[in-house]
């Protein structure tokens, strides 16, 4: 009987699983040549935010929750004293652990120039000489997208408001790399 019943509930738990988003359109993982286990940003092109442009290119940030785990001993039952005052039978407590989320997890889309995508050698290159000239880059211009020049562009870009070690479409027309085309003002991307 046991084993009916727990066949029953799995069932009626895989009909509640919901299926993962398509990422067909997925493109490319930018992660730095030397990294330290670090997943990656992806940059994809047409998928993003619900308004994402199709012709555009899109970075996303993931900050995961961060959970706390608390224990706590709880008392089930007080301690006994007789008529004296004497303790006849001690409190009995209980260890109790869990898990709480003290920060949400976050998810964060920005466009970022179609380059990125690809990670090309020359526009990384630029990218390099340009945090160079603002003093956030001080490494060799390789055109690689390595481990110092994703802390420039962080180092660039966090004091706006984006911690984000890929290049967004904002700082690489304040970089010079993209060009500002008022017609795609809607969300393409000229760079």
């Amino acid at each position: 009987m046991r084993k009916l019943i727990l066949l029953a509930a799995l069932g009626g738990l895989s009909a509640c699983v919901t299926s993962a988003p398509d990422d067909t359109g997925f493109t490319s993982v930018i992660e730095p040549t030397t990294h330290s286990g670090a997943a990656g940003v992806q940059v994809m092109r047409g998928i993003g935010p619900p308004d994402a442009n199709p012709s555009s290119c899109y970075g996303r940030e993931i900050e995961p929750a961060v959970i706390e785990t608390v224990t706590e001993q709880i008392m089930v039952e007080p301690e006994q004293l007789d008529r004296n005052g004497n303790v006849r039978r001690p409190a009995v407590f209980v260890t109790s652990t869990e898990q709480r989320i003290v920060e949400d997890r976050t998810e964060t889309w920005f466009e970022t120039p179609c380059a990125m995508q690809i990670a090309d050698p020359d526009y990384i290159a630029t990218l390099q000489r340009a945090l160079e000239a603002r003093g956030h880059y001080s490494g060799s211009i390789t055109g690689v997208l390595d481990r110092a020049t994703v802390r420039a562009v962080r180092a660039y870009q966090a004091p706006q408001g984006l911690d984000s070690g890929v290049l967004s479409l904002a700082a690489a027309r304040q970089l010079g790399l993209s060009v500002w085309d008022p017609s795609l003002a809607a969300g393409g991307d000229a760079g």
